[in-house]
């Protein structure tokens, strides 16, 4: 269902046979299953020539590439940028958690020291 899904969605829709028999070209376990590793295993079989033209898979492939002479690779810098930041940010995240932390550690070290001069002041009153 998931297959049919997407297919649709890339807008090659294909038949229940046709689904099955692109499930049957890459499924190496013969589960009747897609793994993420037979999945990848399209893009393999594409990229060696080893799909038919008229297999939804060939389709697929065709339909998920991207041609980096016409795209060039100004998206992989602003990629690797954003995962810079984003792992500055949870590193800044991670900073504050452990500074809140180390905050209430202390805050319930000087309760316990309290309570502790509390009861020796309780005691010399007894």
């Amino acid at each position: 269902m998931e297959l049919k899904l997407m297919m649709e969605k890339l807008g090659a829709p294909q038949t229940h046979i046709g689904l099955k028999n692109m499930i049957k070209e890459v499924d190496e376990d013969l589960d009747n299953k897609l793994s993420f590793r037979e999945f990848l295993l399209i893009f393999r079989k594409a990229a060696a020539g080893e799909l038919s033209e008229d297999s939804g898979l060939c389709v697929l492939a065709r339909l998920s590439e991207i041609d980096v002479s016409t795209e060039g690779v100004k998206g992989a810098k602003t990629f690797f940028e954003a995962k810079v930041q984003a792992i500055n940010e949870s590193s800044r995240f991670e900073a504050e958690i452990r500074q809140e932390q180390e905050e209430k550690k202390k805050q319930a070290e000087d309760q316990k020291q309290r309570r502790a001069a509390f009861k020796d002041l309780q005691s010399a009153f007894n």
